[in-house]
C-alpha cells in the first residue's frame, strides 16, 4: 500500500488553469500508480480552467463548494459530491462563479492513443 498524507502531498502546476492550487494525491510523481492519477484542486473564487481537451478521460468530484463545467453540449453546475466525466478529446472549461473556494478531486486516466 502506498499512502499520501494531505500534509505531505506535493503541489503541481496545471496548464491553462488560473486562480487554482493543485495537489497530487496518487499516480505520476506521487506514487507508482500507472493507469490513472488523482489530484485535489482548490479553485479560488473566480478561478477556473481555459477551454481545452486532452487524450485522457477525467472524473471531477466536487468535495466542497460548487463549480461550473462548460462543454460544447452546454454547462452544468456541480455541488458537493456531484461528479461528471469528461471524455477523450471533449472540450471543457471550468469556472468557479462563487465567492467560496471549490475543492474538487480530479481523477485522470492514462492517455488514450
Amino acid at each position: 500500500m502506498q499512502v499520501t498524507r494531505l500534509n505531505k502531498a506535493k503541489s503541481y502546476e496545471a496548464a491553462k488553469h488560473y486562480k487554482m492550487e493543485a495537489l497530487r494525491l496518487q499516480g505520476l510523481d506521487a506514487t507508482d500508480l500507472d493507469s490513472f492519477s488523482c489530484g485535489l484542486s482548490y479553485f479560488l473564487p473566480g478561478g477556473g480552467a481555459d477551454r481545452s481537451c486532452s487524450k485522457n478521460e477525467k472524473v471531477y468530484i466536487v468535495v466542497e463548494g460548487e463549480v461550473t463545467i462548460i462543454t460544447d453540449d452546454g454547462e452544468e453546475t456541480l455541488g458537493k459530491l456531484d461528479s461528471c466525466v469528461i471524455g477523450v478529446n471533449e472540450y471543457r472549461s471550468v469556472e468557479n462563479r462563487t465567492n467560496s473556494v471549490c475543492t474538487m478531486l480530479v481523477i485522470i486516466s492514462k492517455a488514450i492513443d
